[in-house]
């Protein structure tokens, strides 16, 4: 019985394999020849590049794409059971893959090139076409390779899509999360990154997203926790404890994510400049700030503060600081960090028993809860009245514009996740069996163990 689910399950994922090479090869033939007549056109004179800023940038790209491999999956992967843990690993990596072949095919185009309030032009730039080694101009960094910031922000695009496999994690199908995976990058985060970095409606009306608070983390968190409730509660929970089996794993994966997250955040100053710096020790305080102000809590309410808790408390400072790590001063940074902490504690406890949800690894308790508070502080301490870099920003008014696109983002995402995941449940289901899931997906879905006895 369990050959003939092997054999069923491998041809079915043969055939979605094929049909995404198929898909993109088909793709890449179409853009062929406009890409060959650019190719064949005379070279451009060598643009005068700064190289500290593309070192920086180059060293910004490695440090995010350490985040998610080895840093995000880490992090995933002690906070399951140990029968799933090659699950979310694998997870993590093969989205992360599929999502930056994606950027390059379409990705790329549909976010930074002209087009409507929601959507660029998908074939403008479709495989990087006009893009040469020595080009630039089709990007918003005059002063980089293309190459360079199409690589810096295929990372983005890779983790932000990756961070919703912790909330399904142990009772999904493989095949669903690859499906999932290119559709919500498709129509979630490539709408939302060209609203507010490619020139849509958000941007224009001026909200700040320095890093990604809205276009990464609430994103990110509001469809981990519709998709949840989708994918339903795993076996046992609410019932049974369903213990972290390894918290060292996850305690390096955050320390990892911290480092990797000066890249993320430093990074998109796109130059080693003033701004860099700025966004590069704001990262430090928020975070050193919400590990205090989580594990604060944790020891006034439980009595006791937990490794687990710190660890969280720094990614949900990470988190926190994203939105405004550009244009907030250093207080501006503590304070955000240290609320951010504190109140992603009881985003985790008391809001998630609320909302009734297995968010196995807390995505929207940390990532989206995190993310909108990070948002709304960013509106108040961006100001230069306290400490910020905006001297002519009303507060007021920038905390509505930033109050529209949290509210915008929670919406979209919300609605888009939800319809994405009635089209995967139907076409290729979205739930292991339970004999699956009570046996774990390492050895189900993948055929090994993680801890071989």
């Amino acid at each position: 019985m369990r050959t003939e689910f092997f054999t069923g399950l491998n041809a079915r994922l043969g055939g979605l394999c094929l049909s995404f090479m198929l898909t993109v090869l088909l793709l890449g033939m179409f853009s062929s020849s406009a890409w060959a007549q650019e190719a064949q056109a005379p070279p451009a004179a060598t643009p005068g590049f700064d190289k500290g800023d593309v070192a920086w940038m180059l060293t910004a790209t490695l440090l995010v794409l350490m985040m998610v491999v080895p840093g995000l999956a880490l992090f995933y992967g002690g906070l399951v059971r140990a029968k799933n843990v090659l699950s979310v690993l694998s997870q993590v990596l093969v989205v992360f893959s599929l999502v930056l072949l994606l950027w390059v095919a379409y990705g790329y185009s549909a976010v930074f090139s002209a087009g409507n309030a929601f959507f660029g032009s998908f074939s403008e730039f479709a495989f990087l076409k006009g893009f040469t080694p020595d080009s630039v101009g089709n990007t918003p960094i005059a002063g980089l390779p293309d190459f360079l910031f199409v690589a810096f922000q295929s990372t983005f695009a890779g983790i932000t899509t990756a961070l919703i496999v912790g909330a399904f994690a142990e009772r999904i199908r493989f095949r669903a999360v690859l499906l999932f995976s290119a559709l919500w990058f498709t129509l979630s985060y490539i709408p939302m990154a060209h609203i507010v970095w490619g020139g849509g409606y958000l941007g224009e009306m001026g909200a700040i997203d320095f890093a990604g608070g809205t276009v990464v983390h609430i994103n990110a968190g509001v469809a981990g926790l519709v998709a949840a409730w989708f994918v339903g509660k795993r076996i046992g929970y609410g019932q049974t404890a369903l213990k972290p089996h390894n918290l060292p794993l996850t305690w390096i994966g955050a320390m990892l994510l911290w480092v990797g997250w000066f890249g993320f955040n430093a990074g998109s100053a796109a130059a080693a400049d003033t701004v860099a710096a700025l966004a590069f020790l704001n990262t430090v305080l928020a975070t050193a700030a919400a590990v205090l102000g989580w594990t604060l809590v944790e020891a006034v309410t439980r009595g006791h503060p937990s490794a687990l808790g710190a660890a969280s408390g720094a990614v949900a400072g990470l988190v926190g600081v994203t939105p405004a790590c550009g244009t907030v001063g250093p207080l501006g940074a503590i304070v955000i960090g240290f609320v951010t902490g504190m109140v992603c504690v009881w985003g985790v406890t008391g809001l998630k028993r609320l909302l009734k949800a297995d968010d196995t690894a807390d995505v929207f308790g940390v990532h989206g809860v995190g993310g909108i508070v990070g948002a709304l502080l960013t509106g108040v301490f961006s100001a230069q009245s306290l400490g910020g870099t905006r001297a002519d920003l009303d507060i007021g008014h920038q905390l509505w514009v930033q109050a529209v696109s949290v509210g915008f983002t929670v919406l979209w995402s919300a609605a888009v996740t939800a319809v994405i995941l009635v089209v995967v449940r139907a076409l290729v289901g979205l739930r292991v069996s339970e004999d699956a899931e009570r046996t774990g997906l390492d050895v189900t879905t993948h055929g090994e163990s993680a801890y071989e006895v």
